[in-house]
């Protein structure tokens, strides 16, 4: 098997360290735009297009939580590109077989379950919030690719980790 290219690793290296700063700054204007919320709440509302009608105050409630589960996805998602940014480093040091690699893949799985939970909360929100007739527009639809990823995220963990121990065994009879 051909030794993986140097340039897809540091590609992908630069890759996630700018997504792991992007990650940061999208939870930060999340955060900044429900703090805007809280402060200057007509404002707001109105300039993502929800008018100051009667009833309107579970709608802005139900934004607020999505908004709040969107700040609380930042430090998930930042579990994840860190772990796998952790992977890529020993790739790039010549031993990915190791068993912290297993555990990095244990905990992106939960991690991406988590996101995954939270997505399902959030279409949750935007259909409990939504007014008759004028629905929240948030992508909710559901995929099965995600949930699959999930499980093959726990079962490559596990592969790993037996890797790593085999092979910690084979070199301790050498």
């Amino acid at each position: 098997m051909p030794p993986p290219s140097p340039d897809a690793l540091t590609i992908s290296h630069k890759a996630l360290r700018l997504l792991i700063t992007l990650n940061w700054l999208f939870g930060a204007s999340i955060f900044a735009l429900l703090m805007a919320t809280l402060v200057a709440e007509e404002w707001v509302m109105r300039a993502l297009g929800v008018l100051p009608e009667a009833g309107n105050s579970h709608l802005v409630l139900g934004m607020r939580l999505i908004m709040v589960l969107g700040v609380a996805a930042a430090p998930v998602t930042n579990v994840i590109l860190s772990r796998l940014l952790s992977i890529v480093e020993t790739v790039r040091t010549g031993d990915p077989f190791v068993t912290e690699n297993g555990s990095r893949l244990q905990t992106i799985a939960w991690a991406v379950l988590v996101l995954e939970l939270m997505h399902l909360a959030v279409a949750g929100l935007a259909a409990t919030a939504s007014p008759a007739g004028r629905p929240l527009h948030i992508d909710s639809n559901l995929s099965v690719t995600p949930w699959l990823a999930v499980l093959l995220l726990f079962v490559l963990s596990r592969v790993f980790d037996h890797g790593a121990r085999l092979r910690e065994d084979l070199q301790g009879t050498v």
